[in-house]
Order: C-alpha cells, then sequence, then structure tokens
C-alpha cells in the first residue's frame, strides 16, 4: 500500500514538473479571463439580471417535474383498473392546471407585462 502511494506521488510530481518546464507564458489579459456565456469578459460582473428569465426559469423546473411526475402515474393507472388511480390521477392533473392558472392570473407567465 506504501508502494503505491509513493508511485502516486512520483507520477504526480513528475507531471508537475514537466508541467513548469513546458508551461507558455502569454501575458494577454484577455485571454486569461474566464469566458462567460456571451458576456464581454471585461465588463463589470455585477450586472443588473432581468427578474423575468429567472421567475421563467423558476416555473419551468416547477412544472417540468409535475410532468415527469405524470408519466409514470399514467402508465401505472394503465396497467391497472383501480378506481383509486384514476382518482389519485384527477387530482393530480387538477392541482397542477390550478396552479398553472393561479400563475397565469398572478402574471408570472405573462412575458410582456413584466
Amino acid at each position: 500500500m506504501l508502494s503505491l502511494f509513493i508511485i502516486m506521488m512520483l507520477i504526480s510530481m513528475v507531471m508537475f514538473i514537466l508541467y513548469l518546464m513546458l508551461f507558455y507564458n502569454n501575458q494577454s489579459l484577455e485571454k486569461q479571463s474566464a469566458f462567460e456565456c456571451g458576456f464581454e469578459p471585461l465588463s463589470e460582473m455585477r450586472t443588473p439580471f432581468s427578474l423575468r428569465f429567472f421567475i421563467l426559469v423558476i416555473l419551468f423546473l416547477i412544472f417540468d417535474i409535475e410532468i415527469s411526475l405524470l408519466f409514470p402515474i399514467i402508465s401505472i393507472s394503465m396497467m391497472t383498473s383501480s378506481l383509486f388511480m384514476k382518482f389519485s390521477l384527477l387530482i393530480f392533473l387538477s392541482v397542477l392546471l390550478i396552479g398553472l392558472f393561479h400563475e397565469w392570473n398572478e402574471g408570472a407567465i405573462d412575458w410582456v407585462s413584466m
């Protein structure tokens, strides 16, 4: 076990020394800065972010998770002819639709009014 540790440390040291020997030092600030998904890399980092994108993403995640839960419920209800399963599917869909209509009524889905 100790010999394996020594071999790993030796390989790490050799790789680090090779990196230091082969490192090309470029002093360009633009090349050293991080690329930020289309934003200007030299601009101010704390620019205000639109709240509509955040609300839309949160609503998408909520309804996406609910839709992904809907597929197993439908497949199980097709296999069984239980009245309880059909009733639970109806309740799940009604809660989903009530949440959608509530968000629509609050104006969270209306893109223009935000």
